[in-house]
């Protein structure tokens, strides 16, 4: 088959996904949709994927009961600009409609890199210095400019990787890593409980 009937069965499960998250309590999501290297694929598969995703995206805007409900705030982060203008303003109004939401929050990382990330991080940090005149660059400067400031507590890899591919370099620094042979397609709740529990067994030390 085609590589993004792939891609349409993940879509699928993400909405799963979201609902075991929001019956777990759980009140921040990061999800990994494409990378800054991902771009680079066949032009005939992005297209796909950015037709998947617009569709994806417009199912979401009729889940306003469910968004209103759980009070959720759904942020698109990475590189927007690189993307289809019809994609990116679509997803500018869903921002605008769940901004004022903070029970619970999902970043979707689109045309995201770490790399890409962290230097857009330090170049707002370079600009804030050439207006200030005033050289220091603490870690509270750092993750205030982050496009997701706060830091990982689980990261779940599917696939059987064990690699950060470019993913939240910063913010994984002390992230638990959870590793499954599970491609995401085949995702389930039972996983997904499997790694919680996991994660809840592990003693957290921080370095210390």
């Amino acid at each position: 088959m085609p590589v993004w009937y792939g891609h349409r069965q993940g879509c699928k499960v993400f909405d799963k996904f979201l609902d075991w998250c929001l019956e777990l309590g759980i009140p921040q999501i990061s999800v990994y949709v494409l990378s800054t290297e991902n771009l680079n694929r066949p032009k005939r598969e992005l297209n796909e994927i950015f037709k998947l995703a617009y569709e994806m995206l417009e199912s979401w805007e009729k889940k306003k009961p469910i968004l209103e409900k759980y009070e959720i705030k759904v942020r698109f982060v990475g590189d927007l600009k690189r993307l289809p203008p019809k994609l990116v303003r679509l997803m500018g109004k869903i921002m605008q409609k769940t901004a004022k939401y903070q029970k619970h929050v999902i970043n979707f990382l689109v045309a995201y890199g770490s790399k890409f990330e962290l230097t857009e991080t330090m170049r707002k940090i370079a600009e804030k210095i050439i207006r200030t005149g005033k050289i220091e660059i603490t870690e509270k400067d750092i993750e205030k400019n982050l496009l997701v400031p706060l830091p990982i507590d689980l990261l779940i890899r599917t696939g059987g990787f064990s690699r950060l591919s470019n993913f939240m370099l910063w913010q994984a620094s002390y992230a638990e890593f959870y590793v499954t042979k599970t491609l995401w397609p085949d995702f389930s709740k039972k996983e997904l409980i499997k790694a919680i529990r996991w994660y809840n067994s592990v003693q957290r030390k921080f370095g210390r």
